[in-house]
């Protein structure tokens, strides 16, 4: 059912965790270190109702779960969580729910979960479905994509998304499969505030076979919020001499 664990740089590795079912099945997505130092992730499977858990563990391999999922709140936990800057966890199902086709939920440290949206409440799911990991903008919104849905394409090829910590989603763009398909991994933003993700398909022809993915980049400038783009930290040594420091 998959485990934690800790490896250090000279290859020594220590399971902090197996699973067992009960407590959750694969794994799949990485785990997210928080600000109290303990390792948070999600399962995708096993839990109470075998829909997939939320868990916490410590460096030393103490573990809670802090949440079972049950299908009516989401399903099928494929992306790992982010630590937003309101110190809740953020995270997205890619099934169950109200409309069967994933949410987007918060939960507190503690391990009170919120569903914040629930895609595919519209017939062919013009918001997307299936959603993946989400990552938290300089500009304070949550940013993500769907594996399907949207109106970009007849069977929906997918979605870029932004939602607010409080559940209000916007689509930003519908994939049409000219310019990809079916994107199944989180963005990231760069430095100059755009957000850069891969697609699974779509795209131009390649080897023979109809699309075979692509790279994007999204600026996800609000009209009504100012964006700070990221900005690179810059080192300054200010030792003296005799090792003590000064200046600003």
């Amino acid at each position: 059912a998959g485990t934690v664990f800790k490896i250090t740089s000279q290859g020594v590795l220590t399971t902090l965790h197996t699973f067992n079912f009960s407590d959750g099945d694969a794994p799949d997505a990485g785990l997210v270190q928080a600000a109290d130092g303990s390792f948070y992730g999600t399962t995708a499977n096993g839990g109470t109702y075998n829909a997939g858990t939320v868990f916490k563990v410590t460096p030393a391999g103490v573990f809670t779960t802090l949440h079972n999922f049950d299908v009516t709140d989401g399903s099928l936990v494929e992306a790992g969580l982010i630590q937003a800057t309101d110190g809740n966890f953020y995270g997205a199902t890619s099934a169950g729910g109200t409309g069967n086709w994933g949410t987007v939920f918060k939960i507190t440290p503690g391990g009170a979960l919120t569903t914040l949206y629930n895609f595919c409440l519209q017939a062919n799911c013009p918001d997307g479905l299936a959603p993946h990991g989400l990552v938290q903008a300089t500009d304070g919104n949550l940013y993500g994509t769907t594996g399907g849905g949207g109106a970009g394409c007849i069977s929906g090829c997918g979605t870029i998304f932004r939602i607010t910590t409080a559940g209000a989603l916007t689509t930003l763009h519908d994939f049409d499969f000219t310019d990809g398909a079916f994107p199944s991994a989180a963005l990231l933003q760069a430095t100059d505030g755009k957000l850069y993700g891969t697609t699974l398909g779509g795209g131009n022809s390649c080897n023979g076979n109809v699309g075979c993915g692509t790279v994007f980049e999204l600026n996800p400038v609000p009209s009504a919020v100012q964006f700070v783009p990221l900005t690179p930290c810059r080192v300054v040594d200010t030792r003296k001499a005799d090792g003590t420091f000064g200046g600003p």
